[in-house]
This record gives structure tokens, sequence and C-alpha cells, in this order.
């Protein structure tokens, strides 16, 4: 089953806890604390694999879940580690947010990695709370939760040349012909039901090894496609993935010219980037059309694109007559496309290599923010976020006397309790942070 776009629910691992433990061994008296370190949380990690053509495998689950990190133990030894999950997913995947408002990451090549969940930190064992005044500490970090996030997977083929069209044009016969695809192909509009790719080895019509590119078939585009009518709107997003747009015209239909303009323009309403790339005009089943009728399809399609040496392709899906042409031209505008885009990403690269990138040093984890402040009959309450202190609070126990005066160490050191004063704090009054409440004190 084809299916280009799923929500899922993305959990890392928690971290293990850290271990309290003392060294007791006959004739040691001085064994002092050796609570290994937990283990950091497997992530969630996907990958891009080119060998994959739908998200049917990852939207048969909505829950996705690596594994925890294990607890530290005695004698220092330390947890092991969370096995990550590795999510396979096509090439050409685009990772949203929940809101599907921002993109977090595009997997457009083949073997690209992105850590989507992140595993939470292994808590340290009470060997690293010694001191000078405090040599047998009874405190010791609990594992970080690891991240989890709901996020919504959208495929967008990756393809050289994108084939598009009113339906039963011929797309899915081209197709067959010139690829290893295999789309059905019946007498009715609407056979095409899902995107086909295929690659298109020019070995067959004279060329190299390495000419080969991919090819998509776009089903279901007629007028009115961009705002939902027929099968458009499922699978216009797949176009803007194409390198170079081959539209075939079918000189049977009614008006062929008035159906070929119809679909550039729906191709404009969804993204006007989308009449900008590089196009190859094709009149198909021309085995089947005399002459005249070609001549004045090419003549009126030149007047209103006012171009008077366009050149249009006469091709034959069922016979082959003219493909190899049409596919040599093919080649050569998506290699050119190509190149310019390499040059465009190269000038990109060179221009951010330039700019001289200020230096901010640990700025994410010392930023806090006074979120709201409720007041209650008896007290007030102080909602306080940032990414530093919410760790701090979701890795220690607060009902350890040691693990509390911790906190309160960092809420002085990180200027919290200054801030709540200044907002008029009093000894009643609380601090919320990462769902737990912590008394104000001065």
């Amino acid at each position: 089953m084809f299916c280009d776009e799923t929500i899922i629910t993305v959990k890392a691992g928690k971290g293990g806890d850290g271990a309290i433990a003392f060294r007791r061994e006959k004739f040691v008296a001085k064994g002092g604390p050796e609570g290994g370190d937990g283990g950091r949380g497997g992530s969630v990690i996907l990958i891009a694999n080119e060998n994959i053509n739908t998200l049917s495998d990852i939207n048969s689950k909505k829950l996705y879940k690596a594994s925890h990190g294990e607890n530290g133990s005695k004698k220092n030894m330390a947890g092991k580690y969370g096995e990550n999950l590795y999510l396979k997913v096509p090439v050409g995947t685009v990772i949203w947010d929940e809101s599907k408002e921002k993109i977090i990451v595009d997997l457009s090549k083949h073997g690209q990695e992105f850590i989507i969940a992140k595993g939470g930190k292994g808590g340290l064992g009470n060997q690293h709370f010694v001191s000078s005044i405090h040599q047998a500490p009874t405190f010791a970090e609990s594992g970080e939760p690891g991240e989890e996030k709901i996020i919504t997977l959208e495929l967008k083929l990756v393809a050289d040349l994108g084939l598009v069209g009113m339906p039963s044009v011929g797309k899915s016969t081209l197709i067959s012909v010139v690829s290893n695809a295999r789309p059905k192909i019946a007498a009715y509009e609407f056979t095409t039901l899902i995107p086909n790719l295929g690659v298109v080895n020019m070995t067959r019509f004279g060329g190299a090894h390495s000419d080969a590119f991919v090819v998509a078939d776009i089903p279901g585009l007629i007028e009115g496609a961009h705002a939902g009518k027929g099968l458009g709107i499922q699978f216009l997003k797949h176009v803007s993935r194409t390198s170079v747009l081959l539209h075939m015209i079918d000189p049977l239909r009614e008006d062929p010219i008035g159906n070929f303009f119809k679909i550039q323009k729906e191709l404009e309403l969804f993204d006007k980037k989308l009449v900008k790339k590089p196009l190859i005009i094709s009149i198909n089943k021309i085995d089947s059309v005399s002459e005249k009728d070609l001549e004045k399809i090419e003549d009126e399609l030149k007047k209103r694109l006012k171009k008077k040496t366009l050149k249009v392709y006469r091709i034959s899906a069922v016979t082959g007559e003219g493909l190899k042409e049409l596919l040599f031209e093919a080649l050569k505008q998506i290699r050119s496309y190509k190149l310019k885009e390499s040059k465009k990403a190269t000038k990109q690269k060179e221009k951010l290599s330039l700019e001289v990138p200020i230096l901010k040093p640990h700025e994410e984890l010392v930023k806090f923010k006074i979120v709201k402040v409720k007041k209650t009959k008896k007290n007030k309450v102080f909602f306080v976020s940032g990414k530093r202190i919410e760790q701090l609070l979701n890795m220690t126990n607060i009902d350890n006397l040691e693990g509390l005066e911790r906190i309160y160490h960092f809420l002085s050191k990180m200027g919290i309790l200054k801030a709540v004063k200044r907002l008029g704090a009093t000894h009643d009054d609380q601090i919320e942070i990462a769902g737990k409440r912590i008394p104000y004190r001065e």
C-alpha cells in the first residue's frame, strides 16, 4: 500500500540512575563512595533509504520507543547504554513538527541520518559528589528523561524527470516502456492511483551506463487539482522534487492546447516555483493522428506560448517512435539543471563560510524565564522555565536533602532566587520548575 504522509510519536530512552554506594571491605578503613553512573538512554534516529518508496511500514505503528539506559551500580560500575532505535524512511521524506508549521529536517539524500529524539543523559553516581568537606555523599543523580515528540512525516518523491498531464494521456505507458516501472495501464481515467518511480537505463537507447536517470509518473492532475479536485492535491507535492518536467499532450482529446494550459495553471497555483522548472513538451499518440492535426497543435502552442523556436517532441509511447530523441533531451536538461543547482549550493556555502560566527558559550544552558506568577490564598507560585535548570530538576531527587541543597545552589548561582525576590517572593512562596515545586528561601 502506498502511503506518503503519517503522524507518529517518537520517544527516546530515559537515562539510567546514578548509584549510591560505599566501598565496604575487610581491612579497608575508609572505603569511600563508589556509586557508578547510569547509562545514556537510546535515541530515535531516522535514516533515508533509496530502496524504500513509501511510508507504509512506518504508518503501521504510531509509537516508536528506544530502550532506557541501565542504572549504575556499586564498585563504580556504569550502567549499559540504551540501544538506539533506527527508523528507515524513503529518500525525500520531510519531517514536520506536531502542528506542521515548521520543518525539522528534510531527508533528501541516501544514507542521511538525523536524531529526531535524543536519549536522556545518564545520572552521575555519588562518587562524583565528593569534596574536601563532604566525603560521604548520599546523593546521586537520576537519569534524564528522553525526548518525546509527535511528528508528521511527509514523503515527496525524488525524481529527475516528472511526467505531468491530463489523465489518460499515456504517462503510465511511457514510464513502463522507457523504465523498469510496471504501473497499471487501462483505457479509463485515474487508472494510476499512486505515483510510480522508474529508472531509465539509457544504454537501451544508445547511451552510457552513467546516463541513467529516475522518472516519476504524477497521477491525478485535472483542472482544480490544486484545490482538491480529483487526486491532484494528494500528489502535486511530488512534482516539487523533480528536476525537469515533461508535459505530455493527448492530441485525441478535445481542446488539447486548452488542457495543456489548464495543467500549467494548476502547477502555478499550487507552487509558483513549479512553472519555473525546465519544461519539455511532447505530443503523444502520434501514430493515431494526421500530420495536419499535429502541425495545427504545434502552431497553436507556439503562438500562445509566444515561442516561435519552441521544439515540441512528437512521440508514440506504444510504438516507441521519437522516444530516443526525447529521452536524450531530458537527460541534457537534467544535467544542466543539476549543474546550475550545484553551483548555486557552492556559492551559498562560500557565502556562509565568510560570515564570522558570534560565539555565545553556554547561553542556552544558563538562560531561564519566569513564565508566570500564580497567586493563591496562602502564597504565590513562580513558574520558571529554562533548558539547564529543567534538566537539573529532572535529574535530581528533591526528596533527598543533599539533592535539594544542590538545587538551591544552582537557583542562587543562576540568579533565579534573586529574580523571584524582585517580583516580591516571600518565605511561604514556591518555585515550580519541570513540574516540581520547591519552597522559596533567601
